[in-house]
């Protein structure tokens, strides 16, 4: 029998990851709203991948509306959701992800992109976490300014409420996150801060639209955030991604 997941996280917050005992048998899922929500906590992924649990990824949407009509030939949906998937492709395989564990559901969006929630996506998470029965679900936290991420939280909070095992929820601080808890920090120092930077730069499409629209890439908008959250630890010349740990049930 596992080790109860309250167990190992305890009380004490904030807490470190490098300071806890994972048990390499708990299963991960990634229920990521869209090509590269993976990528933005690469770190703390690629630390269970080294512990030896075993990595789920299942990609909501494609998010075809962000990409920019001069990024692909023809700027079609169905192309430039075909070039955000072959990024997310090249980038698990970078990471390492064996393909097996890579999943796209190509949920329903409304006309503006962003997923729909409905019965019919519920069940589709549902059955997800179903033949999954993952230990530990990484996803955006639901606060955020992103609908893309509330509904994914709101899908799951409903799954993990019935799903008869139990689950815990570590949701990402993302740069549109309004504001959660910081219940657990994974910190990094300059070389896994450069291996992370190329894993978001294989997301060509968001780098050049990050480039064009804000002045830097991709792989910067995600670090600046990273080496913030550092900042607040006292963490000077680091980086951390940050997460809030919630039990289900």
């Amino acid at each position: 029998m596992n080790q109860p997941q309250h167990t190992i996280f305890g009380d004490d917050r904030p807490v470190f990851l490098d300071s806890l005992r994972i048990p390499d048998n708990l299963t991960v899922l990634v229920l990521a709203p869209h090509p590269d929500d993976f990528d933005e906590i690469g770190v703390t992924l690629r630390y269970l991948q080294d512990n030896g649990n075993t990595i789920y990824v299942d990609v909501l949407s494609s998010s075809a509306s962000g990409v920019e009509n001069s990024f692909c030939t023809p700027p079609t949906l169905e192309q430039k959701a075909a070039v955000r998937e072959k990024e997310q492709e090249d980038s698990c395989r970078f990471f390492g992800l064996p393909e097996s564990c890579l999943r796209f559901l190509r949920l329903p969006e409304d006309a503006e992109g962003h997923i729909v929630e409905s019965d019919e996506t519920i069940e589709q998470v549902r059955r997800s976490i179903a033949s999954k029965k993952p230990d530990l679900v990484f996803l955006p936290h639901g606060n955020d300014s992103n609908r893309g991420h509330q509904r994914t939280y709101s899908m799951f909070r409903k799954v993990a409420s019935e799903a008869g095992h139990p689950i815990t929820a570590l949701l990402a601080k993302d740069p549109k996150t309004i504001s959660m808890r910081h219940d657990l920090y994974t910190v990094f120092g300059p070389e896994e801060a450069e291996w992370k930077a190329k894993l978001l730069r294989f997301h060509q499409s968001q780098h050049q639209r990050n480039l064009n629209t804000r002045g830097y890439g991709f792989d910067e908008r995600i670090l600046r955030g990273n080496r913030e959250t550092a900042r607040r630890l006292s963490k000077n010349n680091m980086f951390a991604e940050v997460f809030e740990i919630q039990f289900w049930p």
